[in-house]
C-alpha cells in the first residue's frame, strides 16, 4: 500500500543527499535526478531497510572513488566514465532495486529485500573491486584465459579486487541482516539475506568481469595506441571497435550483473527459508 508520507520523506532524504553529493563532485546533474529517483522508491515504497542499503552503497562507492584518486588517475582514459556518476549509471546500479521496490505493491514477500540486498550487495561488490582492485601490486588476470593484462582491463582481475569484492558484497548482506534482525523477523530470515547477497553479489561481480572480458564493447584510440570503453577516447577521437556487442556499454554490463544478484540471492533465500515463508 502506498503511503504518501514516507514516499515524502524519502523524497526530501534523498534530495538532499543528491544535492551534497553534487556539490562534492560525486554526481553529475542527471546522476542527482537518478539518486532522487532511486532514494524515493526505495524509502517510500520499500522502506527504511532498502534505503539504507542504498545509502550504503552510495557512500561507501563515492568514498571509494577518491580514495588515492591521484594513483588512478592514469587510468581514466580506459573507463567509460568518470568518479562523477550520471543518470545511466544510477539506474544501472538501482535499477533492479527500484522495480523490486514497486513489486512490492502487489507482492510484499521477505524474498524481494534478499532479492534487494543481493542486487545492492553486486553494485558494491563489483564498484569496490574496481576502485581498489587496481591499485594491486600485481598485474590482473583476464578471467577467461587468465593471462596477464594490463591494469584496468575490462574482464581482468587480481586477488586484490576479488577480496575486496567480496567484502563489499559481506558489507551490504550483513547490514541487510542486522536491519531483518531489528524488525523482529527473526534468525533464519536473516541469514537468508546474508547468505544470499554475500554469495549473490560476489557471483554478481564475477558475471560483471566475464561479460567485460567477452562481450561487452571495448573500442581502441589509434593516435593514443590505448585501449578503451570509450566510443570517443578522451583525446577527442573517435576510436573503433575491437570486440565485443556495441550495444552493451559498461552501464549494461553493471545492470545485467545486479540482475544476477538479485537472482542468485532470491534462490539461496529460498533454499534458506524454505517452508517457512
Amino acid at each position: 500500500m502506498i503511503q504518501p508520507l514516507r514516499i515524502l520523506s524519502g523524497l526530501l532524504l534523498s534530495a538532499a543527499i543528491g544535492l551534497l553529493a553534487y556539490r562534492r563532485g560525486s554526481l553529475s546533474g542527471s546522476g542527482m535526478v537518478g539518486a532522487i529517483l532511486s532514494g524515493t522508491l526505495f524509502f517510500g515504497l520499500g522502506g527504511w531497510e532498502w534505503g539504507v542499503l542504498l545509502i550504503l552503497f552510495f557512500v561507501s562507492s563515492s568514498l571509494l572513488s577518491h580514495y588515492r584518486a591521484g594513483d588512478k588517475a592514469g587510468l581514466a582514459e580506459k573507463f567509460a566514465k568518470g568518479h562523477r556518476r550520471d543518470l545511466g549509471q544510477a539506474l544501472a546500479n538501482a535499477g533492479v532495486g527500484m522495480a523490486l521496490a514497486v513489486a512490492r505493491l502487489w507482492w510484499d514477500h521477505p524474498l524481494l529485500f534478499v532479492a534487494c540486498a543481493g542486487t545492492m550487495a553486486a553494485v558494491n561488490a563489483d564498484t569496490w573491486a574496481t576502485e581498489v582492485g587496481v591499485l594491486s601490486r600485481r598485474p590482473p588476470r583476464l578471467v577467461t584465459t587468465w593471462q596477464t593484462a594490463e591494469v584496468g582491463t575490462s574482464g581482468a582481475v587480481s586477488a586484490l579486487g576479488l577480496a575486496v569484492a567480496l567484502a563489499g558484497a559481506a558489507l551490504i548482506g550483513l547490514a541487510g541482516g542486522g536491519m531483518t534482525l531489528a524488525t523482529g523477523a527473526g534468525g533464519r530470515a536473516a541469514a537468508a539475506v546474508v547468505v544470499g547477497a554475500t554469495v549473490g553479489g560476489f557471483i554478481g561481480a564475477l558475471f560483471d568481469s566475464l561479460l567485460g572480458a567477452t562481450i561487452q564493447a571495448i573500442y581502441w584510440c589509434e593516435p593514443c595506441g590505448k585501449e578503451t570503453e570509450r566510443r570517443i577516447h578522451r583525446c577527442g577521437h573517435m576510436t573503433r571497435r575491437l570486440r565485443g556487442l556495441p550495444w552493451l556499454g559498461n552501464d549494461g554490463v553493471n545492470f545485467l550483473s545486479s540482475v544476477v544478484g538479485a537472482a542468485v540471492a532470491a534462490l539461496l533465500g529460498w533454499a534458506i527459508l524454505g517452508h517457512s515463508l
